[in-house]
């Protein structure tokens, strides 16, 4: 049947308008891609798999609360297996393939010195929880921050707690060969020996050496009075406090968080072995006084029960490190979109998010999002579920 041109031009702008109006609706169901760069395999994973517990907790919250403004966030996930080079491939695959909003991670600094300066060429903004100093400067890497505390942080509350409250001036300062580890001991041994320490001791080691014995010998024969080791390996550092057990050395050991883990825990050869040693940890997911958790940190393991997440074989402060960031990356979306710029311009002005881990805040000038005080040393051997009390010498 013929149509008039006024029939013909009027079914095209009705399509047409049909058309404008559908692509919006269509577009606002669409996800929000978060790019995320875990290590979830290999030597340096024990971080990562708790952290990812963390992670998906929120996500599936934040969905279930109706996501972004109607859109689901939605991760897409790169398993680092540990290595920088893969590491370097996954981020350069979330950002040119991809096209992700924002990535969180990597989650360890050897991973992070490799992938920081590429997704900072990509203009992605980064939000990681890696320690080594350097992974952060607005001026050089305008949109990348971190919601962790430096290696000073950490390093000062380490060091302070071997000379000022142990009491130990000799100390044995030993690390695997990853980017991690040893921009520890380089960081760390002119600190210590600025607080007058005698550090009689320095050494990066394979992580995957079978006998470490030979290492402890020299520190014990050098008179080493504390041993503080660096590495986020479970294998590594569960030789380190075997060694000393089998050697009947009672040295303190003090330094890396991951001294206190299940996995650590898991590959002791006794119990007793964790006895005196000391790792870093964070107020916040600490036991207070009585053996109590704060009531923020409370309702949050209760959460991670009845999901039924496990807590034995891990930290606390990983899972709930994990569970605030994209959380908070959310909370920039739903107040101002998901672009980039907006997204750093929100996180340049970010004043106390409310995480269960700590109370982050950032500004143009300092993107290192973790406040001092709460860096704590803690007990090993009073893990439970994923927790510790503080170390002696720490008030409640």
């Amino acid at each position: 049947m013929a149509i008039t041109r006024r029939q013909a031009l009027a079914s095209v702008g009705a399509a047409a308008l049909a058309s404008g109006l559908a692509k919006p609706a269509i577009a606002a169901k669409e996800p929000v891609l978060i790019g995320y760069l875990p290590a979830l395999t290999g030597p340096s994973s024990s971080t990562g798999v708790g952290i990812n517990r963390g992670i998906q907790l929120a996500v599936q919250e934040v969905n279930a609360a109706g996501g972004i403004d109607g859109r689901q966030l939605e991760l897409i996930t790169r398993d680092t297996q540990s290595d920088p080079t893969k590491a370097v491939n996954g981020a350069a695959e979330l950002t040119h393939g991809q096209k992700v909003s924002v990535v969180f991670g990597p989650v360890n600094s050897g991973e992070s010195l490799a992938v920081v300066p590429l997704l900072a060429r990509a203009n992605t903004p980064q939000i990681h929880p890696c320690w080594v100093d350097t992974l952060t400067d607005p001026k050089k890497y305008p949109m990348c921050f971190r919601n962790a505390p430096t290696n000073q942080q950490i390093g000062a509350a380490a060091n302070r707690y071997v000379v000022e409250v142990l009491k130990r001036k000799k100390v044995a300062v030993i690390s695997d060969t990853t980017g991690y580890g040893t921009a520890s001991v380089n960081a760390y041994v002119p600190m210590l020996k600025g607080m007058s320490a005698d550090v009689v001791y320095q050494g990066n080691v394979d992580a995957a050496n079978p006998d470490l014995k030979p290492e402890l010998l020299r520190m014990r024969s050098a008179g080493a009075e504390a041993i503080m080791p660096w590495s986020v390996n479970a294998g590594f550092l569960s030789r380190i406090i075997n060694t000393r057990g089998q050697m009947g050395w009672d040295v303190p050991i003090v330094g890396q968080t991951t001294l206190g883990s299940g996995q650590t825990q898991a590959l002791l050869e006794e119990r007793d072995y964790w006895a005196k040693v000391y790792p870093n940890n964070f107020r916040p997911v600490c036991y207070a006084a009585g053996g109590k958790l704060s009531d923020r940190t409370s309702a949050f393991v209760d959460r991670l029960k009845s999901a039924k997440i496990d807590m034995g074989d891990t930290l606390l402060w990983w899972i709930a490190l994990g569970y605030d960031s994209p959380r908070m990356i959310a909370e920039a979306m739903k107040n101002v979109g998901t672009e980039p710029e907006q997204i750093v311009g929100y996180l340049n002005k970010l004043k106390e998010f409310p995480g269960v881990y700590g109370d982050i805040a950032f500004t143009a000038d300092k993107h290192d999002g973790y406040p001092d005080n709460e860096v704590v040393m803690v007990e090993a051997n009073s893990l439970k579920d994923g927790a510790f009390n503080l170390a002696p010498g720490y008030g409640a």
